[in-house]
């Protein structure tokens, strides 16, 4: 591919961004700052000739460090099948008279394969996944863009932007509540990807992009349609999740109540499609809530009620998180009782009892889910919580490792193998049907914490 991108006229969600989901460091959104060459001569310009911030897009640098990422993404083929390497072999081919076709407002994006993704809830999330092609084209774009239009965003906007990350909009959150602002106004957008209003999205685009070249394949990005079962329908509103420029359109949408919110003076956070609002009482936080819906209207998208409220801030998730007062009226960070549902269901997928897996292909499946999360959840004050999260693993992983060695001649032989005393391993022998109930008590003194480290397995608390 690297032969392919020196012929042409060229790492990304919610977990563990070192520098903010859209660093140059991040591999869950491809996003990273724009090298800014002229295609002849490599210098740096601030208009790349007459096609302006699109020629810019299209240089060979900046396609080459897009193409590195969407390469690392290791991303699903879309509509046309193509994966990474075929996309390689056609850009070989035909990147010349494609980069025609972009300059000239010729180029048609292929419609983006609708893929539903389970959600922990038992509910699903759509996905709208564009050809390798139209993704490097995004993500191309999306490093000429992003500089210029995210030094714009409000303060209070943590979500897919460069050095920000959920962690931030949770600390701002637990500062407001720190301070006095026991009230939050919790605000869930219903189906907000899905209902952008692409006429309104272009308009505030075009405030801040002076630029036809791009507003128009923006349109085209946008009008691609979507693919289900073979049949593609035409798409007059919403910005499919799934391709790079997706979080900074929406970043683009919503800043305009960002703003709204900031000459008012109020205590905020928002990331991505989620807004709290800190107010002192009941009464603020239901004006605030009318406020926004008028907000909201306007922008011709809908709150989800069912999921919105006024309330205390206590007991309200954010991102995942919850807040709690320790001692000393110190307000304090934990996981929210519905992550730890699902981080204890995703356990449950990851270690099921009937894969057939050894130990160790169990917790090379775990390892990177746990660091993850714990990366993630990191923020969390309750040590108590992560020592039970690991107790409850530890209890799970020994249930499988009975169920795997099943006799108790093998479960006997295994246990006096570890150093297991000859009444400890009878006994567990003896019952080695009672998977769960036989897998705590006396097999702990055998398959211990330091057994589980040897193996691998990444300790929580």
């Amino acid at each position: 591919m690297s032969k392919a991108m020196r012929q042409m006229p060229e790492e990304s969600g919610r977990v563990g961004q070192a520098h903010g989901e859209a660093g140059s460091e991040s591999t869950s959104d491809e996003a990273c700052g724009p090298p800014r060459e002229h295609p002849g001569t490599g210098l740096a310009t601030s208009k790349a000739g007459p096609g302006g911030l699109l020629e810019m897009a299209l240089t060979r640098q900046n396609l080459q460090a897009a193409w590195k990422r969407v390469k690392a993404n290791k991303g699903a083929a879309g509509v046309d099948g193509q994966g990474i390497e075929q996309t390689a072999q056609l850009l070989r081919t035909r990147w010349s008279d494609i980069r025609q076709e972009l300059l000239a407002g010729r180029y048609r994006p292929s419609p983006v394969r609708k893929v539903m993704i389970p959600k922990p809830d038992g509910s699903q999330r759509e996905l709208g996944i564009p050809t390798v092609l139209d993704r490097l084209i995004q993500q191309a774009l999306l490093q000429v863009l992003q500089p210029l239009i995210d030094p714009t965003f409000s303060e209070h906007s943590h979500g897919f932007r460069p050095g920000r990350r959920a962690h931030d909009a949770v600390k701002a959150a637990r500062g407001y509540v720190q301070s006095g602002k026991r009230v939050v106004v919790d605000v869930d957008l219903a189906k907000f990807f899905d209902r952008v209003n692409h006429d309104i999205l272009i308009e505030r685009l075009r405030r801040r992009i002076d630029d036809a070249g791009v507003i128009r394949l923006v349109r085209a990005y946008l009008n691609a349609g979507i693919m289900d079962g073979g049949v593609v329908s035409e798409r007059h509103l919403g910005t499919p999740q799934g391709g790079p420029l997706s979080p900074l359109l929406a970043n683009v949408l919503l800043d305009e109540v960002d703003k709204a919110l900031e000459v008012r003076g109020h205590s905020f956070a928002r990331y991505a499609d989620d807004c709290n609002v800190y107010v002192g009482s009941i009464k603020a936080g239901e004006r605030v809530m009318a406020y926004l819906r008028t907000l909201y209207a306007g922008l011709k998208l809908q709150i989800n009620e069912a999921k919105s409220a006024v309330a205390s801030a206590f007991g309200r998730k954010f991102l995942g998180y919850e807040l709690w007062v320790a001692k000393g009226q110190e307000v304090k960070c934990a996981v929210a009782h519905k992550a730890l549902d699902n981080f204890k269901a995703r356990i449950r997928q990851l270690t099921r009892r009937s894969g057939g897996r050894s130990m160790g292909e169990v917790v090379d499946k775990l390892r990177p889910y746990l660091l993850g999360w714990k990366a993630y959840f990191g923020l969390a004050q309750t040590p108590k919580v992560w020592r039970r999260l690991d107790e409850w693993l530890r209890h799970r992983l020994r249930a499988i490792q009975l169920r795997q060695w099943k006799r108790p001649r093998t479960i006997y032989r295994e246990l006096k193998a570890l150093g297991a005393s000859q009444d400890v391993a009878k006994q567990v022998a003896g019952n080695c049907h009672r998977w769960w109930r036989n897998s705590a008590m006396l097999l702990n003194s055998v398959l211990t914490i330091a057994y589980f480290d040897r193996l691998g397995v990444p300790r929580l608390s």
